[in-house]
């Protein structure tokens, strides 16, 4: 068993409810790390499991038994050149230098939002399968960040609970 460190954002439930915290470690969540933001409820999970897959499927299960809906899985898919770095355990000016195309192939994803002309933002599944083609990132991130993806855009594009729960079940089953 290893723990795998990701967080769900939910909504449907009550923020206000003094009871909050206790019902999400009652429905199994006793795991996680719970805040409201913006009321949403966030739930910082270090999990422990066989698999990646097995993780994010009881805690989906434990936050839907809490009496909220998931809304996505973090960290979030838009990065900045620091979190590229954190999340790959390389140096920032080394992503840089990738990024500027002054090192490696030149052959960098390009930024796919840029908020300011200081601060754009890449795709971390295109910079992830880019690093990992490059041995700068191991399998496991690859597929966790494909996992992560691939969940999202199940509930952006599921919105009936049931057929949600069952289509993340499923794909959750082949990881």
């Amino acid at each position: 068993m290893r723990n795998f460190e990701f967080a769900i954002i939910a909504d449907g439930i009550d923020t206000n409810d003094e009871a909050l915290v206790d019902r999400f470690y009652e429905a199994g969540c006793s795991d996680a790390l719970i805040t409201v933001i913006k009321g949403n409820v966030v739930l910082d999970f270090t999990r422990e499991a066989e698999s990646l897959g097995q993780a994010v499927a009881s805690a989906l299960r434990d936050v839907h038994r809490a009496g909220a809906r998931a809304r996505r899985i973090e960290p979030d898919s838009y990065v900045t050149i620091s979190d590229i770095a954190e999340r790959s355990g390389l140096t920032r000016q080394a992503v840089s230098l990738y990024a500027s195309g002054e090192r490696g192939a030149g052959d960098f994803p390009r930024p796919v939002l840029r908020t300011t002309t200081e601060s754009p933002l890449w795709d971390w599944l295109s910079v992830a399968r880019w690093l990992h083609k490059n041995k700068r990132l191991d399998d496991e991130s690859l597929v966790f960040a494909e996992l992560t993806r691939d969940i999202n855009l199940h509930f952006e594009c599921v919105d009936v609970e049931p057929v949600r729960q069952r289509a993340i079940e499923e794909l959750l089953a082949t990881v």
